[in-house]
């Protein structure tokens, strides 16, 4: 016998036995499998009976197979047509995308990285930074209790400012929708009672913890950051003070100028190495200089949001030139401050510093497209680098 073939008949699926020898039909005898269409025919020679015995319950064991492997496959089959026409994914199992846990969690970070606004949170931490470095006055100052009462303040503000971009978010859910629709609220991915808890959840959170500490410089700094937060954004009679520009740019100089600096330097220098209040020379500069600088942020901020601002009736100010230069003079104010230092390294690190941060604004504003939006708030985003920057530089102030 020299192979085993499948065919086809008008009765089903037959096999046979081909070879070299020639079977008469007569000497054939009919096998047929239950419940199938298969049928198989085998030698019947009495000196043959040995091998067509063998044969029979091979070719058995075969056509079984068979039978099973078509049984499957048109099971498979009628599941493939059921997919396609039910309009489902072939490989419904697993997803193409799935929705782990590892990405559910990625996702949800990214959400709340977006609606924290990192940017302030950036400016936040290191102003209180720089400015409770200001407090130090010998290298024993740099101690565990000073890192305490820095990280205190750090994250009772930080939970603060969480509230206030969010609420501020909250209030402006349509203007967001033109001007920043991949905010959370905006896009559809924090509904606003999702909004309301965390802004809730963090006022809470920051007020708590002000109060832990015993800090009075550092409770009253978060009660009027809420106040002034809250009128600047909630759409209420009589508040909603963005709406105005001089107002809103007073809130914002409120927070960023004088709070700041004057509440958590307090802070440091009442409250963590128990020393009178005393108002020196780098506590006034870091107090002018950042009056400027929240003036400019205050003033620059609605530059880009003009298409959404007209739609929606809030008057912009798009004085680009009179920020820019209200920077050069608050950095030409501090290149004076610094070569007055009567420390040679002050004296250096400061002027050149300074020199440099304003020939960078310089020249990146004389490069600005004033009609296209995405250069304006990517100038917006260098003006608040700068602010970062400054924070390095007003510690080294002597």
């Amino acid at each position: 016998m020299d192979a085993l073939i499948l065919g086809s008949s008008t009765g089903g699926l037959s096999l046979f036995i081909s070879g070299r020898s020639r079977w008469r039909s007569k000497d054939l005898k009919a096998v047929h499998f239950p419940n199938s269409s298969i049928r198989v025919q085998v030698p019947t020679y009495k000196s043959y009976n040995l091998i067509g015995n063998f044969y029979t319950k091979r070719i058995q064991h075969r056509a079984r197979g068979i039978l099973e492997t078509s049984t499957v496959f048109q099971k498979s089959n009628t599941k493939f047509l059921v997919n396609a026409t039910s309009g489902h994914p072939l490989e419904s199992e697993p997803k193409a995308y799935p929705n782990t846990p590892w990405n559910s969690a990625k996702n949800a970070l990214d959400a709340f990285y977006r609606f924290s606004r990192p940017h302030t949170v950036i400016g936040t931490a290191l102003s209180i930074i720089s400015v409770s470095l200001l407090a130090v006055e010998k290298l024993s100052d740099i101690s565990p209790l000073f890192f305490i009462g820095v990280l205190e303040a750090v994250v009772a503000a930080l939970f603060m400012n969480i509230y206030i971009v969010g609420l501020n978010q909250l209030s402006d859910v349509e203007i967001d929708k033109v001007n920043k629709p991949y905010l959370p609220l905006a896009s559809g991915e924090y509904s606003t009672l999702t909004g309301i808890m965390i802004v809730t959840s963090f006022s809470i959170m920051s007020f708590w913890l002000g109060w832990v500490v015993g800090s009075w410089p550092l409770f009253w700094a978060l009660f009027v950051s809420f106040v002034l937060g809250t009128a600047y954004s909630i759409n209420l009679p009589l508040l909603r003070w963005k709406r105005f520009a001089l107002v809103a740019a007073m809130c914002i100089l409120a927070v960023r100028a004088v709070i700041v600096q004057l509440a958590f330097y307090l802070h440091i220098q009442t409250h963590v190495f128990s020393r009178p209040a005393v108002i020196s020379k780098p506590l006034i500069f870091a107090t002018a200089f950042m009056s400027f600088f929240s003036v400019v942020i205050a003033l620059f901020k609605d530059i880009p949001d003009i298409e959404g601002d007209k739609i929606f009736g809030i008057k912009s100010y798009t004085v680009f030139w009179t920020c820019i230069s209200l920077l050069e003079m608050a950095y030409g104010v501090s290149i004076l401050v610094g070569a007055t230092s009567p420390y040679a390294w002050s004296k250096v690190i400061t002027v050149l510093g300074h020199s440099v941060l304003a020939s960078i604004l310089w020249i990146r504003a004389k490069s600005i497209d004033l009609k296209s939006k995405a250069a304006i708030t990517s100038c917006y985003m260098l003006i608040w680098k700068l602010f970062y920057a400054e924070y390095f530089l007003i510690p080294l102030i002597r």
